[in-house]
């Protein structure tokens, strides 16, 4: 249960002064909601952050007031002068005064009884805005506030500035901003006292208070103390969640799985080459994982082309020579169907039974396929997330591998694993997408982590170049002459088709053109709109060689496979992130044949953009460019955080990010190895905090504890 005390933050935010049903509409725009939240909370107030700050602590005199400055004035008003009848572009002035001078109020289509309301002639009123000159007279354009004296402290001397939206006012959002922060209730402190003193760091309400109540300028900045402390609380919170969840699964009583061999040496036998020294290293790993009596949870991440497919059916054949089965997900159709064809021939040569499963097996052959694995006739089962479904259901479920495991949340990982029926399956999750160590931090914490440093024995470099898009027709000259002599081409665009309202290249477009140069018999088309049936038959076409040239949208990203296709040629490569650049990369560059990466751009190159295209000239090394994007984007977007349902932070986004996360898992740990069922003082606190930021994983496991 959620501790009474956080119930009021995490009521609906139609409480808060000013906030209507319209208003939560428009809320509901500008705040960054939770998956899951459908409508604004008091807490997600809380937790969006100012992005700068009006500074009106300025009170000069009229006669001291400099134009162009923003100035709170002491007024005294002195007359309504409204426009003309009939003129609406003539402004409504209100004349005031103090000691030193007088200044107009100008208001522009104003309403008349609203501004007699707020200016009677004759009262003393506090207005804050920016001093103009207009005919050597100083005037004030539709001030920012207007208040009575007996209101003086309503008045915002120092302004956060919040992300908005259209039809919401920077005034209704404050006003709901600071009545959130006063609804951020007495809780028990959670840090150690000794690391918050040493840091200067407020408690949770006064750092709330602080950051949007700012008593100084530099209270809203992201490297302040109070914004520091409330960006370690949120990753704490994730550190803590990871390990409560890591060890939840450490403790579950798994099954050992170990086999004699046999069906792993028949694969080995099968390959045309011999496994790499990091694959052996990971297999051993994995074995002795599987071999004991707790569930394996393990990443195994590895560069393009480092031989990770073989790993992972290497690691499901032990299960099979124990007498069960394994399955591998990955999250596309064609690149389930891609693991499928990489593996039938291994398998028929190690006498391993597959099944393929994805959305398009329906009718008899589906119901037959799944017969079949309930009877326990099929070894390995591959597929999409079809896999999840209920009428799915193993003889003998020991093992599953999850590949690109960025696409799926853990939720989906968990669904997997209950489907090994009495201990659960032992799991492997792998990624082609090297990680940097931070980001295996904040969203792998929960995995033991095996790494592919090397790629297998006969790949060549790729050679890269970017180059500017006046250069195409050369470049195209290049690419006939490469198909004389048998090459094959990807050509990637980023759109489907034309958009009157960007400029990049379609892949129809493109597609079209490079038919007319090559011929049309020779230049196919792939992209994520198209019917499964179309995509598969204009891959097979291609890996047949009957295609010579692929025009083909992001969708080849991960996982095809055609060692012929030597030319990669990316369009609008300054529009792609490093880590997509670098997986499309990685589709060629599997065969004999000298492999090219063309980077098709547009000049003048921005910095950013600058950065990445030398990068991916400079080098092929998937861990040094992934630690290069994290530097370029930030842990938020790295992997596509922000869609793939990974943690993306609310208030941790700060300067220096690495260091509050490394100081917040060895926190974590610390206090997990001294208390691992949370029942300490200190733990009892930190169990508040993993509600606070809705670590929901976690907190259903220590209340099933």
């Amino acid at each position: 249960m959620r501790p009474p005390a956080l119930n009021p933050l995490f009521a609906s935010a139609i409480n808060l002064p000013g906030i209507g049903p319209r208003m939560q509409v428009l809320l509901k725009k500008a705040l960054h909601l939770p998956p899951g939240v459908t409508e604004p909370r008091v807490i997600d107030l809380v937790w969006h952050m100012p992005t700068g700050v009006i500074d009106r602590r300025a009170t000069p005199t009229v006669a001291d007031s400099i134009p162009g400055t923003i100035a709170t004035l002491e007024l005294r008003v002195l007359k309504h002068r409204a426009p003309p009848r009939g003129n609406t572009k003539a402004p409504y002035k209100v004349a005031c005064e103090d000691d030193s001078g007088k200044i107009d109020l100008v208001f522009f289509h104003a309403e008349r009884k609203f501004i007699e309301r707020q200016l009677p002639e004759g009262a003393i009123r506090f207005v804050s805005g920016r001093i103009e000159s207009y005919n050597d007279k100083k005037q004030m354009a539709h001030p920012d506030y207007i208040v009575a004296p007996e209101a003086r402290d309503d008045l915002p001397m120092l302004e956060p500035v919040y992300p908005l939206t259209a039809g919401l006012s920077g005034k209704v959002l404050l006003k709901a901003e600071r009545a959130a922060v006063e609804r951020i209730p007495l809780l028990p402190e959670w840090q150690d006292a000794t690391w918050l003193k040493a840091r200067a760091w407020p408690g949770l309400a006064e750092a709330v208070a602080h950051v949007h109540r700012p008593q100084e300028a530099t209270d809203v900045s992201n490297g302040s103390p109070p914004w520091q402390r409330l960006a370690y609380d949120e990753l704490l919170a994730g550190q803590l969640a990871l390990g409560l969840v890591r060890q939840s699964f450490k403790q579950q009583k798994g099954r050992p799985v170990s086999g004699d061999g046999a069906i792993r040496a028949r694969i080995a036998d099968a390959l045309p080459f011999a496994l790499t020294n990091s694959q052996r290293q990971a297999l051993k790993e994995i074995a002795e994982d599987m071999g004991v009596p707790f569930r394996m949870l393990r990443l195994l991440q590895g560069d393009v082309g480092s031989g990770k497919t073989i790993v992972a059916l290497m690691a499901m054949a032990v299960a099979v020579e124990a007498g069960a089965q394994a399955a591998l997900m990955a999250p596309t159709e064609v690149l389930a169907r891609q693991h499928a064809e990489t593996i039938a021939p291994l398998a028929d040569a190690a006498g391993l039974r597959i099944g393929l499963l994805t959305g398009r097996e329906k009718g008899r052959a589906r119901a037959e396929l799944l017969d079949r694995l309930k009877a326990g006739e099929v070894d390995i089962l591959i597929g999409t997330h079809a896999l999840f479904q209920a009428d799915v259901e193993f003889k003998d479920l020991a093992f599953a591998v999850i590949d690109e495991q960025h696409r799926f949340g853990v939720h989906q990982r968990l669904a997997l694993q209950t489907k090994g029926g009495g201990g659960g399956a032992n799991l492997l999750v792998m990624t082609a997408t090297p990680i940097p160590r931070t980001l295996l931090m904040t969203h792998y914490g929960d995995l033991d982590v095996s790494r592919l440093t090397e790629k297998p024995a006969g790949r060549k470099p790729i050679v890269t170049k970017a180059i500017p898009v006046e250069s195409i027709e050369r470049l195209i000259e290049r690419i006939r002459l490469q198909l004389h002599e048998g090459a094959q081409v990807y050509w990637v665009c980023p759109l489907i088709e034309s958009s009157e309202k960007s400029e990049l290249a379609a892949a129809e477009e493109r597609h079209a053109h490079l038919a007319q140069l090559f011929g049309a018999g020779k230049v196919g088309l792939l992209h994520g709109a198209m019917p499964a049936a179309a995509k598969d038959q204009t891959m097979a076409a291609f890996s047949a060689n009957h295609l010579k040239v692929l025009v083909a949208t992001t969708v080849i990203e991960v996982g095809v496979n055609v060692p012929n296709a030597n030319i990669m040629v990316i369009e609008h490569a300054e529009r792609f992130g490093l880590a997509q650049l670098h997986q499309l990369r990685g589709r060629v560059g599997r065969g004999t044949r000298e492999s090219f990466c063309m980077l098709l751009h547009k000049t003048p190159l921005g910095d950013p953009a600058r950065e990445r295209l030398e990068m991916m000239e400079r080098t092929e090394d998937g861990f040094l460019i992934a630690e290069k994007d994290l530097e370029l984007r930030g842990g938020g977007e790295v992997l596509g955080a922000r869609q793939s349902g990974m943690p993306e932070f609310r208030v941790a986004e700060v300067p220096n990010f690495a260091d509050l996360l490394a100081a917040a898992r060895d926190d974590a740990k610390m206090v997990l190895a001294q208390d691992p069922d949370l029942k300490s003082p200190r733990g009892e606190a930190l169990r508040t905090l993993l509600y606070l930021f809705e670590c929901d994983e976690a907190v259903r496991l220590f209340r099933a504890a």
